[in-house]
């Protein structure tokens, strides 16, 4: 499983001209399913996500996690995070899980957060959608599991 994590100020996800998740303040995780990742996987992921602590505090050290800031997670599905370009111009996304598997692992990953506490907004899975964000810092991290 590889997340794109990207501290925001707001982001927002749409489809066909419908908002359909956004958040102010938090994360944006872009999440990649592979053929081995599992419930464990996703569960596991999620919450180093939540731990995460890449907010300032009041010294302006990154010392807080979007839990202890009271943020939001834009959870959006992207297979393409499995692209293979070791050969050729065009990408590979044999790595990526089948729809099934990926979906549920995605929605298995945003019943994670959510228990957790954490407000969850998210993508559509399956359906191209355009992602619009305010990255705060700038503050990108990707995380393999």
């Amino acid at each position: 499983m590889r997340a794109v994590i990207q501290r925001v100020s707001r982001a927002t996800v749409t489809v066909e001209g419908e908002v359909t998740g956004a958040i102010e303040r938090g994360l944006l995780v872009l999440l990649g399913v592979g053929h081995d990742d599992t419930e464990e996987t996703a569960r596991a992921l999620a919450t180093k996500v939540a731990k995460l602590r890449i907010f300032g505090d009041e010294a302006g050290k990154m010392n807080l996690s979007v839990q202890d800031t009271g943020g939001g997670v834009l959870a959006v599905s992207q297979f393409t995070l499995l692209a293979d370009t070791r050969r050729g111009n065009r990408p590979s996304f044999t790595g990526a899980a089948p729809p099934e598997q990926a979906n549920r692992l995605y929605e298995v990953f945003c019943e994670t957060l959510a228990s957790l506490g954490l407000p969850i907004a998210k993508g559509i899975f399956g359906a191209h959608m355009n992602v619009d964000l305010t990255n705060d810092g700038p503050v990108t991290i990707v995380m393999e599991m």
